[in-house]
């Protein structure tokens, strides 16, 4: 088994694709050593062949299962001595679409992975990172739970618990000494951008959001957020320009941001 031998250490969930996985590369560049985890078991053997299992250790896991992340913890402690310098809380889904077109099914597909999956990867890792001197948590919210976004509901909601959760707990956790931060990106190009408005519609997310005029920001500039987070004082790591805009206008400016809103909001197909 591969090991940290001294190394800091990241465990990230959701690392077999975008954001995960760019944020692995960029780690394993930095000297770090890189826990892979992911139910996507093709691009997690991807992931280490690239950067090289003597920095990895990769495991499948889902994020809903708490049974699965106290073996994964296992693993990893095995591994780095029980040190963890950050916990990325990343693995998360979405379904871009009108609310009545998503299965109820879906949704609590959503709050399962995109919430409780974080908070489970919080009751499992704590001990851990309270063992590892300066230690911190980064859970991956959305410029969507800044300001509820239209066709994306129930995702919205459970990164606008994300960011609650995060708030919270960076306070608890202070006694430990393991700060808790999130990044908030905007559109970024990842798989979560292939879902499509309807079932069987040939037009995708990030296609829907390019004819809006909207942007779609290169995984690479998630990844440095997240570099950025790792080291230092801030509690929300901005992703682009536009969800620099988004919470700037939330907090000055709320009724202007929520007409914006609605006028980007498309017509319902008949």
């Amino acid at each position: 088994m591969s090991e940290a031998r001294g190394r800091k250490s990241i465990f990230i969930t959701g690392a077999a694709s975008g954001i995960g996985a760019e944020t692995a590369r960029f780690f394993a560049k930095k000297g770090w050593f890189v826990g892979l985890y992911d139910i996507d078991e093709r691009g997690l053997e991807d992931i280490s062949d690239e950067i090289g299992k003597q920095n990895s250790l990769s495991g499948v896991l889902d994020v809903r299962d708490r049974d699965a992340w106290n073996a994964a913890m296992r693993n990893f402690g095995e591994a780095t001595e029980r040190q963890m310098s950050v916990l990325f809380n990343n693995a998360g889904i979405g379904s871009f679409g009108w609310m009545e077109t998503i299965a109820p099914e879906e949704s609590d597909r959503m709050i399962d992975v995109n919430l409780k999956g974080v908070v489970n990867g919080v009751y499992a890792s704590l001990p851990y990172l309270k063992e590892t001197r300066g230690a911190r948590i980064i859970n991956t919210a959305s410029t969507a739970g800044i300001a509820g976004s239209p066709q994306l509901a129930v995702y919205s909601a459970t990164k606008f618990a994300v960011r609650g959760l995060t708030e919270a707990l960076d306070h608890e956790f202070s006694d430990f000494d393991v700060k808790v931060c999130c990044l908030l990106p905007w559109f970024v190009d990842t798989p979560i951008l292939d879902s499509a408005g309807q079932e069987g519609a040939n037009r995708f997310m990030k296609d829907e959001l390019l004819a809006s005029g909207l942007n779609v920001y290169p995984v690479s500039m998630a990844a440095e957020k997240v570099w950025e987070a790792a080291h230092g004082k801030q509690m929300h790591y901005l992703v682009g320009k536009d969800a620099e805009r988004a919470r700037f206008a939330k907090r000055f400016f709320p009724g202007i941001l929520q007409k914006r809103i609605a006028r980007s909001m498309p017509k319902r197909e008949s």
